[in-house]
């Protein structure tokens, strides 16, 4: 049977057409132009409100089952489709890194775009993986997932901001050597993300240590210390059971209560130290930073820009490669398309006992992968 496509977040506004979505998003590339990415380390970059809320699936089994969350005004609503499954955790790190590269190419003053083009070594080993054979195709199978997976969410919903459906890429596409490998990608990622990623109170460093996080769990746990306790000498704590609401995890809730408490006997958290505490019969869960190596990514960034830059640095490197360029540049052919932390107030949370509310032009594409896989 085929799913039938995601309901919109309000009555009345019927059913998407993903046949319609996909049509209205293939010329993308065409309209915009690409941000090529330069090698070179940098630090990786997070967006706020990917890092406490459930948008990604914590496990590494196909999940199809969607996440539906509601907090106060906060809605998100997230869908995997049969073919792929929901975007995992680990696909997640596709956008970290593109934040990343973004954040600091905005840092230097020069424009970017949500169209990126780079190469899968790049990436791979800007997240920490591997670059062999198997590693490509994982990355493969994340892409798939990314622009399969159908997001609908309330967040920013202010009045600047609007209510928003999409996929966390929209297009890809891997361009194949002659002998085979992968050497090129293009992606382009959604205006609701590429927004949150320039508006830079919207955007936090994170450890690099993260990609090595290898539980679903876990990773998730960082991204909500990182984003609630910070360097806030006091920390932060959750209650457990509202925890399980916001990981949107599949888990019952004890079995999610003995996760943490796992977590708390293994401290696998960078720069944080979990602790269990009791307050009557609520268990809690205490988020305490254990030094200052993580820093909010400071200043703002100035609204976007489309003026042609001929070259932008990276950190530690002088002017390089990574620049913008006028589409024809492509690589195939354009129609060769298959601050310090604050408290949000859907989290409930205590602080110091205290309850808060917050809460090349011939190049053949390659197909996608469409293996479950075990993210990138």
């Amino acid at each position: 049977m085929t799913r039938p496509a995601p309901p919109a977040l309000i009555a009345g506004e019927g059913r998407m057409d993903m046949q319609a979505r996909h049509t209205l998003t293939a010329s993308e590339r065409s309209r915009l132009l690409p941000f090529v990415v330069a090698s070179g380390e940098i630090s990786p970059r997070d967006q706020r409100d990917l890092m406490e809320r459930p948008f990604f699936s914590l496990s590494k089994t196909k999940r199809t089952t969607p996440i539906l969350y509601a907090a106060g005004d906060t809605r998100v609503e997230v869908f995997g489709m049969p073919e792929h499954g929901m975007a995992t955790i680990w696909d997640a790190d596709v956008l970290i890194w593109a934040a990343s590269q973004i954040v600091e190419a905005e840092n230097l003053g020069l424009t970017t775009s949500r169209f990126l083009r780079f190469t899968p070594y790049q990436l791979l080993t800007g997240i920490g993986r591997q670059t062999g054979a198997r590693d490509y195709g994982l990355l493969r199978a994340a892409l798939a997932r990314l622009q399969s997976t159908v997001v609908a969410t309330t967040i920013r919903h202010g009045q600047n901001w609007r209510r928003q459906q999409f996929s966390w890429i929209t297009e890809w596409e891997i361009c194949a050597s002659r002998n085979g490998r992968a050497a090129g990608v293009e992606i382009v990622i959604p205006e609701w993300l590429y927004r949150g990623v320039i508006d830079r109170s919207l955007v936090l460093a994170i450890d690099p240590a993260y990609f090595r996080l290898t539980g679903g769990i876990e990773r998730w746990l960082y991204r909500v210390a990182r984003k609630h306790a910070g360097r806030q000498p006091t920390g932060w704590t959750f209650e457990i059971g509202h925890l399980h609401q916001k990981s949107g995890s599949l888990m019952r809730p004890s079995d999610f209560a003995i996760q943490i408490r796992r977590a708390a006997a293994s401290q696998p958290l960078p720069g944080y130290r979990l602790s269990i505490e009791r307050a009557g019969v609520r268990e809690l869960l205490r988020i305490l930073p254990t030094d200052l190596s993580t820093h909010p990514v400071d200043n703002y960034v100035n609204s976007i820009r489309t003026s042609h830059a001929s070259t932008i640095g990276t950190s530690h490197a002088g002017l390089s490669g990574l620049h913008t360029h006028k589409p024809q540049l492509s690589l195939w052919p354009e129609t060769a398309i298959p601050a310090l932390n604050l408290s949000n107030l859907d989290s409930n949370s205590y602080v110091d006992g205290k309850r808060r509310s917050a809460d090349n032009p011939s190049c053949p594409s390659i197909a996608p992968f469409t293996g479950p896989g075990d993210g990138p």
